[in-house]
């Protein structure tokens, strides 16, 4: 014997509408693999992303240190390098020399001891003034009378884009002995380290510079040589430090002062009016009472003295 039962389901209208959406809901297509792959990839747990996001970022952040530190590791391989290589040719440019510079440089040297060992310049002034113009008048006069053909330069240049206008004194020996090689020219400097010098600048510029001796006596070509060098190295030497390389210290301004096409060459310096003191004399007696006298020349008038 078989038992049935029944269940009465309420039939009003908001159970049809939810039927009614239930079985719309059923006629949707299913989604795809594909859209539940991408959707999980956009619509994943915040967690999830969060943490992934900050452990790239690790990463990304290690890569740059380690390839920062590889990069410096390359700087300091390549500093290290170029001054190592300006030091060496430096060294080989000063160690050259020729008979002509050996012979102008000790001439050179013995007139200098000389003068300083008198104590005073032919200006009057004392030596530890540093008188420029007396010295290079005395060493030229030595190298002139030594039979070198010995001059005192002046070189002059106008502004360029760049480089600013400037003078500079210095002396020079031009030799024709030997018709084969033409003319040599050897130019004398008295204060030549001082010209390179930097106030802020590094200690590898500083080493650098102090290989330079303070008179130089060289040809023109060691000169140069000796311009590129040392400019190229005033300007790495800023750009480490990150500061701006002043127009006067640019391998065009330095060269000019020297290798300038215009030089006006002296065989000595204008005389000084000047006392011992260095300053301008004083009239002893007043104008005013030189003036009377011309007018009134049977009056005696006695000059008066004008006290400062």
């Amino acid at each position: 014997m078989m038992y049935s039962a029944r269940i009465r389901i309420p039939f009003g209208q908001h159970n049809l509408m939810s039927n009614v959406n239930q079985f719309e809901l059923l006629d949707q297509p299913a989604p795809s693999l594909s859209d539940m792959v991408f959707g999980f990839l956009e619509d994943g747990d915040e967690s999830w992303s969060e943490s992934a996001s900050s452990e790239g970022y690790h990463e990304n952040k290690i890569m740059d240190m380690e390839e920062e530190e590889e990069e410096n590791n390359g700087n300091v391989e390549e500093n290290r390098s170029f001054w190592e290589n300006q030091h060496q040719l430096l060294h080989a440019t000063l160690c050259r020399t020729s008979s002509l510079e050996s012979s102008i440089r000790s001439i050179t040297k013995d007139a200098l001891k000389e003068r300083q060992m008198a104590g005073n310049c032919g200006c009057g002034r004392p030596m530890a003034a540093g008188c420029r113009s007396c010295l290079m008048a005395e060493v030229s006069s030595r190298l002139r009378n030594a039979g070198h053909n010995s001059a005192i330069c002046k070189t002059k240049w106008r502004s360029s884009p760049g480089i600013p206008a400037g003078e500079h004194t210095f002396m020079d020996v031009i030799d024709n002995t030997v018709s084969k090689r033409g003319e040599v020219r050897v130019i004398i400097e008295l204060n030549f380290r001082a010209e390179f010098e930097m106030a802020k600048a590094s200690e590898e510029y500083n080493q650098l510079v102090h290989r330079l001796p303070e008179v130089f006596v060289g040809k023109v070509e060691r000169l140069n040589s000796i311009i590129k060098a040392l400019c190229l190295a005033a300007k790495k030497c800023m750009k480490e430090k990150k500061m701006h390389l002043g127009p006067w210290r640019k391998q065009r301004y330095m060269q000019a002062k020297w290798l300038a096409t215009t030089c006006d060459r002296a065989t000595s310096m204008p005389p000084l009016s000047m006392g011992h003191s260095g300053r301008l004399q004083r009239p002893k007696a007043s104008m005013l009472t030189v003036d009377l006298k011309e007018m009134l020349p049977n009056v005696h008038c006695t000059a008066a003295t004008v006290v400062w």
